[in-house]
């Protein structure tokens, strides 16, 4: 049975069951302040500020398992943060002669600053993992689909004819654009180290002759990158913790919007491969994935507003604005873990109908090519007149149920223009395929 402390997303199918709900789970906190406050000991020992032995004991005792979660939590509330009560149950499991080395000079939010950079650090590498099936599944689609014609649509009206594997190619785009943003960021994560004001001064005081050269020994332990100054009120990573999932989830949000749209009963251009069902009405297949995506989308800029807010960050250390970061945090890393991976499987499932998309071309009896005959009969009737008689010929062709080609076919004006190869919709996609073709190069 599981436990009722246990936050499994009942609530948030988006996340649920998902390599980021592992990775930012309560669990996977824990094993980050463990490891952050090893790596500490190990550091100093690298530099000969503690005894190897030290950090032999304090590695083998940082194991999530000997420590209770939920019993840190509720302790936590006596010091504002879980890593006081860590602490003391960290020293006591080390013992009498190696506990003094535990958390030696650090301050309490050196541990939970690194803490969430390794957690957001695991946690995006399944997210850049999605990302690329992502990626890899539009590709295909872009390319199949290169000139496969349909209805433009600006305001929600049909504009001008674009092609399917031009629009696939922008939704790619912007999946390179939140892979790209996610990578330089992922990369940029560096751990925390300054001591109780920024100083280093501690670590001075315990013996190290040159205090600036721990930050960059206890960065290695742990794979983060080196800081140049303790950052406990210089937020920057955070903030772009916050800018690059944010964009993430705002990028797959529009792949998911044109999805909802275009899977809607009356238009019916494209569908998931696998829709959900309904618990009322049997014969639906609801886009799920794309809800959920939407639904993260919707979410994340108010959660990166927060972190940003941080930013605002008093004197030395601030009260309360880093201990706002660690939820919205998580809850973001969760959403945009979640909606990579509902993205990777949409495209890699989506059904594109391009019959349909080609009935659709001719619902406005061929109007959604009155740009191209204003520019193709100004030469041949003059501007005016040009536009004059596409007017009036439009409310014919909605008055009388009749096609504009075969309206313009009976102007007397027209006898020697060949107005038949100007009227087809799939004559007039412009530049779609070369574009498609520009960005498929993008890797």
């Amino acid at each position: 049975m599981t436990s009722a402390d246990t936050d499994t997303g009942l609530l948030a199918p988006g996340w649920a069951g998902s390599p980021a709900a592992a990775e930012t789970a309560d669990a996977a906190f824990l094993r980050a302040l463990l490891d952050a406050e090893a790596a500490l000991t190990r550091a100093q020992a690298s530099l000969g500020l503690a005894p190897a032995q030290a950090a032999t004991a304090v590695t083998e005792a940082a194991d999530p398992a000997g420590f209770d979660v939920a019993s840190l939590a509720v302790r936590a509330r006596g010091g504002g943060n879980p890593v006081i009560p860590l602490v003391a149950e960290l020293t006591r499991a080390v013992g009498e002669e190696y506990g003094p080395y535990v958390h030696r000079g650090a301050t309490s939010q050196d541990i939970m600053d690194t803490a969430m950079m390794l957690v957001a650090h695991r946690a995006l590498g399944p997210v850049l993992a999605d990302l690329d099936r992502c990626r890899r599944a539009l590709t295909e689609l872009a390319a199949a689909h290169r000139d496969t014609p349909m209805p433009g649509r600006t305001l929600t009206q049909h504009a001008v004819p674009t092609t399917f594997g031009l629009k696939a190619a922008g939704w790619r785009s912007l999946v390179l654009d939140a892979r790209d943003r996610v990578t330089a960021v992922r990369g940029s994560l560096p751990a925390q180290l300054g001591g109780a004001a920024g100083t280093l001064a501690a670590f001075s005081a315990y013996g190290a002759k040159d205090a600036t050269a721990l930050p960059g020994a206890y960065a290695r332990e742990l794979g983060l990158a080196e800081p140049l100054l303790p950052w406990h009120t210089l937020r920057t990573p955070v903030a772009d913790l916050a800018g690059c999932l944010a964009f993430a989830a705002g990028a797959l949000g529009k792949l998911a919007a044109d999805v909802l749209t275009l899977s809607r009963t009356e238009i019916a251009e494209v569908a998931e491969g696998s829709g959900g069902g309904s618990s009322a009405m049997p014969h639906k297949a609801n886009p799920v994935r794309s809800t959920l995506i939407a639904a993260a989308a919707r979410r994340a800029p108010q959660l990166a507003a927060t972190l940003y807010g941080s930013l605002v960050a008093e004197d030395e250390r601030p009260a309360g604005a880093w201990h706002a970061e660690w939820e919205p945090l998580r809850d973001l890393l969760r959403l945009v873990g979640g909606a990579a991976r509902d993205a990777a499987e949409l495209t890699e499932g989506l059904r594109v109908r391009p019959e349909v998309m080609d009935e659709h071309l001719r619902l406005t009896h061929g109007l959604i090519v009155s740009e191209r005959l204003s520019a193709e009969l100004a030469p041949v009737l003059g501007r005016a007149r040009a536009k004059e008689l596409l007017t009036e010929l439009a409310r014919r062709a909605y008055r009388e149920g009749r096609d504009l080609g075969e309206l313009l076919a009976a102007e007397a004006e027209l006898k020697e223009t060949d107005v038949s190869s100007l009227i087809d919709p799939a004559r007039y996609t412009g530049s779609a395929g070369p574009l498609t073709d520009r960005a498929l190069e993008r890797r």
